[in-house]
């Protein structure tokens, strides 16, 4: 074999490396995490920490039932798809001021703060309207103390 041959086929080998690496990092969605937006200046409560696991397997939530498109549709998506963060399309960091005169729906698609909020409490005061428990505990979270952890 010629020195130009295994020249290319390294070079070739390198390259496939860099790219398999590329495609598994852009894609890689962590299971628990902070919900940290740096977008936001300052944090005035605790960071939720969420799990992917715990929501998609132990709660057969599936992905489009939090992610959706710009309509409002849900993603069909599965697990290693590459997702945006909530804040690329909810770009006003914070919630609606008061008194501004937005219908629900169009502080839900502006706001940050809103959107997550709504999201989540709602999907939440479900679960447990389903789960109907008669003790009264609540399984999923729906006060801000529950999620946000003291600082």
């Amino acid at each position: 074999m010629s020195k130009r041959f295994i020249t290319l086929m390294l070079a070739i080998g390198v390259a496939l490396l860099f790219a398999a690496t590329y495609i598994y990092a852009g894609t890689a969605v962590q299971d628990a995490f902070k919900m940290e937006t740096k977008e936001y200046a300052k944090h005035t409560k605790g960071l939720v920490e969420f799990t992917h696991k715990k929501h998609t397997e132990d709660h057969k939530i599936a992905c489009g039932e939090c992610h959706h498109d710009d309509k409002g549709k849900a993603l069909e998506l599965k697990a290693g798809d590459d997702v945006q963060k909530c804040v690329a399309c909810h770009k006003e960091t914070g919630k609606a001021p008061e008194g501004e005169k937005l219908a629900k729906k169009e502080k839900i698609v502006k706001y940050h703060k809103e959107a997550l909020h709504a999201n989540c409490i709602d999907c939440h005061k479900a679960s447990n309207k389903k789960a109907g428990d008669p003790t009264g505990k609540k399984p999923a979270p729906t006060s801000c103390n529950d999620c946000h952890p003291k600082k």
